[in-house]
């Protein structure tokens, strides 16, 4: 059985808009440990608002931020 995971596309979105962490963190009132374990897809936890703070910034949905894939054959 193939093992799930979920990546995050937190990187790309910023990479997009020219964003730094720090601005971000700014603009969301997030806290910047949170954004960078998101941004190094190193979470392991994510508060649900944390995710809508996101999402309402990019104006994107759930799906555009966070995908399941496949993890790779260990």
């Amino acid at each position: 059985m193939e093992r799930e995971l979920i990546k995050c596309h937190l990187s790309r979105l910023m990479g997009e808009r020219k964003l730094k962490i720090s601005d971000l963190a700014r603009d969301t009132g997030l806290h910047r440990n949170t954004i960078t374990l998101l941004y190094q897809e190193t979470a392991t936890r994510v508060d649900l608002e944390a995710i809508e703070a996101l999402c309402r910034y990019f104006q994107v949905g759930i799906a555009d931020l966070l995908e399941i894939v496949d993890a790779p054959a260990a």
